[in-house]
């Protein structure tokens, strides 16, 4: 909301942090309240309507969040490797353009996943001993074959995880090499601070997610894996506004005038 109202936030880089924070919304609002249930319940019931649901909902968003954060690193590694061509480069409609591409491609490799889920055969006992339904909770239940699953889901992590990690890394390579040819260590750190938050939040993002779905499970207690999942479900949205925007001199400021603003509005109406 306050980079809608305010002018000043009107940026390719804040359209994006707009867009992050609708996404840590969707997943907060797929995934808390009913992992708060059974945390207050210790166990509680849901429907495999229900289920099913909350883990396309939750793969959609995780998948964007993904894509979405490699189109940030894109975008901060044409603003300090080409600030000359960063307009003209990174207008709206290529913004736009990127989110809606994120999110189609999102919708469409989730869906994949989850229909192949819903196809499964439970035998029972139906009991998910983890916080939400995911992916390889869903597969240890289910008494049909999981191979292709499996297989599938690895194959998956290429486009999803290892691709754009990997333009992460690289675009964060050029950065770098870009900075260091700063002269001054003012001009290396303003530089830097631009790309701090961005690079805070990708390496607890994807740190979590690979040590989730990369690293192999035998011989890994429960308790670590639903620590991990706390982690890109509940902690990640949580620090979000606070690496992002708290820290942030422009929404500092944007902050102050809104509430300046407000402040007037109400004198000049009690007037």
């Amino acid at each position: 909301m306050l980079v809608y109202y305010s002018k000043t936030l009107h940026s390719p880089m804040y359209f994006f942090l707009s867009q992050l924070s609708m996404s840590d919304i969707m997943l907060t609002t797929d995934i808390s309240p009913n992992m708060l249930n059974i945390v207050l319940h210790e166990r509680t019931s849901i429907s495999f309507s229900g289920c099913i649901t909350q883990f396309y909902v939750f793969g959609t968003i995780e998948i964007f969040e993904c894509f979405l954060l490699t189109v940030m690193s894109y975008d901060r590694y044409l603003a300090i490797c080409s600030p000359l061509h960063y307009v003209s480069i990174m207008k709206q409609t290529l913004c736009i353009q990127l989110v809606l591409a994120s999110w189609i491609f999102s919708c469409s490799l989730a869906l994949i996943q989850t229909h192949d889920v819903s196809q499964l055969e439970f035998c029972g006992p139906n009991i998910i001993d983890y916080l939400f339904c995911d992916l390889n909770p869903l597969v240890e239940l289910s008494c049909s074959d999981t191979s292709n699953i499996q297989i599938e889901a690895t194959l998956l992590c290429v486009p999803v995880l290892i691709f754009p990690f990997l333009v992460i890394v690289i675009s964060y390579t050029y950065i770098v090499l870009t900075i260091l040819k700063i002269s001054s260590f003012s001009g290396r750190l303003k530089s830097f601070s631009t790309c701090s938050s961005h690079l805070t939040v990708v390496f607890i993002f994807y740190g979590t997610l690979i040590a989730a779905y990369l690293i192999p499970k035998k011989g890994q207690s429960q308790t670590i894996n639903k620590i991990m999942s706390l982690l890109y479900t509940v902690f990640t949205p949580f620090v979000n506004p606070f690496i992002y925007s708290l820290r942030n001199k422009e929404i500092k400021d944007s902050l102050k005038m809104l509430y300046i603003n407000k402040t007037l509005f109400k004198t000049f109406g009690k007037s």
